[in-house]
């Protein structure tokens, strides 16, 4: 049985949260060190507390961001949102500690991949839960997040949950958590891809006789200044592409080598539906 600490009022709907993020690995420390960045023009009243044994602050810290090695003692402190960034093998020990200092209506996100709502909220004592996949990039504000609500999170704590995680890039609400999966395939494990991607297109810059340090710049270059015309242009992807193939050109044959055969559509593919069937069987 949960009994939640309600000795601080909850402020959730004055937008003004008490949140605690419980760890502080890879992803948590990416979503704290932006949120941090921009705490003071956009969550003016929000207080955070990252709670990990081996967490420490930076210099730049800002004072509304506590850190602390545990969790507070019971009858201390209520949040309004726990945001659990623990492995999932760690939830049955971690998450019943801070559901019990859930404010009166408060509510648990968590990062955690293949945790179900219905498992988070077993372990929450049946408090609301947010289910979120954000992505590395979170750390430069330019993350891609989504987000699956169950029944019981009001509209307010939708708001509040999509406004953190707006602040550390795109976020994308889901209709249900094999969406959220399939979302997982596409944008939480992207990044990978895109290193792998670069790490290989980097590696052939260099059997053209470039160093590596050239080779990065060529190709890290093409690739941020290519998406960035993507993202500006009205045209789809295959007109762009189109505009930059002359025929029998230099471009037309490197593009023949690279997909002329189909080759890297099964390949995407492949990846895709390799990574969602590994976050179904996580379920």
């Amino acid at each position: 049985m949960f009994h939640r600490v309600c000795v601080v009022q909850s402020n959730l709907w004055e937008n003004v949260l008490r949140i605690a993020l419980v760890g502080h690995g890879k992803m948590g420390a990416a979503l704290m060190s932006q949120w941090a960045a921009v705490a003071d023009r956009q969550f003016p009243d929000h207080d955070f507390h990252v709670i990990d044994p081996a967490a420490q602050p930076g210099t730049d810290t800002p004072a509304r961001v506590t850190f602390l090695k545990e969790a507070p003692a019971p009858g201390t402190t209520a949040y309004d949102l726990v945001i659990v960034a623990v492995k999932p093998q760690m939830l049955d020990q971690v998450l019943p500690t801070y559901a019990a200092l859930l404010a009166d209506r408060g509510f648990v996100a968590s990062i955690a991949a293949g945790a179900s709502i219905a498992r988070l909220r077993s372990l929450s004592g049946d408090a609301p839960v947010v289910r979120i996949m954000p992505n590395l990039p979170a750390a430069i504000g330019a993350g891609v997040s989504g987000l699956c609500a169950d029944p019981s999170v009001t509209p307010e704590q939708r708001d509040a949950a999509e406004a953190l995680m707006a602040a550390v890039g795109t976020a994308i609400w889901v209709a249900d958590e094999d969406q959220l999966d399939r979302l997982t395939a596409v944008a939480g494990s992207g990044p990978g891809y895109v290193f792998e991607i670069a790490r290989t297109y980097v590696e052939a810059a260099q059997t053209l006789g470039f160093d590596a340090e050239t080779a990065k710049q060529l190709v890290l270059g093409t690739l941020s200044g290519t998406i960035e015309m993507a993202r500006q242009s009205p045209l789809d992807l295959e007109a762009l592409r189109i505009s930059v193939t002359s025929k029998n050109g230099t471009t037309a044959a490197g593009l023949d080598a690279l997909n002329g055969k189909g080759d890297l559509d099964a390949l995407m593919r492949a990846t895709l539906e390799a990574a969602y069937a590994r976050a179904v069987a996580l379920r």
